[in-house]
């Protein structure tokens, strides 16, 4: 699977966030800012989660939205989809917002939007790179943010009643301090995009490490309380490509999606010109004694 918006002329995605709704593959992802100089959100649909098709926008609303979208995350809740995504082009004030649907093409926006932003001297206030899953009764909500003079990208998470309306006041950040920050070599001075998993009672997080194209790389930790994590490697699980290959730039970025007959699948992005051109891909995970692994094409 190889996937770009070519709406613009440049094959450009990022950020994929991918569920199945009504008989179909939705994909949500980031498109590049080349129409009118603002990221924006891009849909696309698909019966067979290799061949996609655009078929619309998420539109650009708010006034919290006004400099642009990005980074979706996305989930199946009590009937309809559930997105969460970034402002973009604010630094340390963007922030999440939150948005459903019934038919996968038209969302209503929350209307306390931006619903969440971090606090606490730990971090610069700034909430990018949303993913949620159920957990005991609430919604968690993992969120990148950075130290407070804005250098390390790394893992805080928030929680509202499953019952909620995801609104501002629905949410409450649970971590006084960083969940998962960069330790490791490879992953530089960030850690972002968690990616998250339930299994057998425990909490899986993929997750990116290091900057776009350093190369971004992905990991994966585990938890059983969604906020105490350790990690399951020491290297990368999904490295990027070898010179030359599609992806030699970077393989980052990831989203963890389970179909229905409980195959799972890691969608991420990739590129080879660094950064020039981006496009979106998959690879089924295994499982092995609790353990992933990326299963052989």
């Amino acid at each position: 699977m190889r996937f770009a918006d070519t709406t613009a002329g440049v094959p450009y995605a990022k950020d994929p966030a991918v569920v199945r709704y009504k008989g179909k593959y939705w994909m949500y992802y980031s498109r590049g800012p080349f129409m009118d100089g603002r990221w924006g959100i891009g849909i696309a649909e698909s019966s067979d989660l290799e061949h996609w098709t655009k078929v619309g926008e998420v539109p650009i609303e708010q006034e919290c939205e006004a400099k642009g979208i990005c980074a979706p995350g996305a989930i199946v809740l009590e009937g309809r989809i559930h997105l969460f995504y970034q402002t973009y082009g604010n630094f340390p004030k963007d922030a999440i917002c939150h948005a459903v649907s019934e038919d996968g093409l038209t969302f209503a926006k929350n209307a306390t939007n931006p619903v969440f932003a971090p606090t606490g001297d730990w971090n610069n206030g700034r909430a990018i790179d949303a993913d949620v899953i159920e957990h005991d009764g609430r919604l968690l909500l993992y969120f990148a943010t950075r130290d407070p003079l804005g250098e390390i990208q790394m893992q805080g998470v928030a929680a509202a009643p499953i019952h909620s309306d995801y609104g501002r006041e629905d949410w409450t950040q649970i971590c006084a301090e960083s969940i998962l920050q960069p330790e490791l070599a490879w992953e530089g001075k960030c850690i972002e995009a968690a990616a998250m998993h339930k299994r057998d009672g425990k909490l899986y997080m993929f997750y990116a490490g290091a900057y776009n194209n350093e190369p971004q790389q992905i990991g994966c930790a585990v938890s059983r309380d969604g906020v105490r994590w350790e990690r399951l490697f020491t290297e990368p699980l999904l490295p990027c490509g070898e010179p030359g290959s599609w992806n030699a730039s970077e393989s980052g970025h990831p989203f963890l999606f389970e179909d229905e007959d409980k195959r799972t699948y890691l969608f991420y992005q990739g590129n080879n010109d660094h950064g020039k051109t981006w496009y979106l891909s998959k690879v089924e995970i295994g499982w092995r004694d609790d353990i992933p692994y990326v299963m052989e094409v």
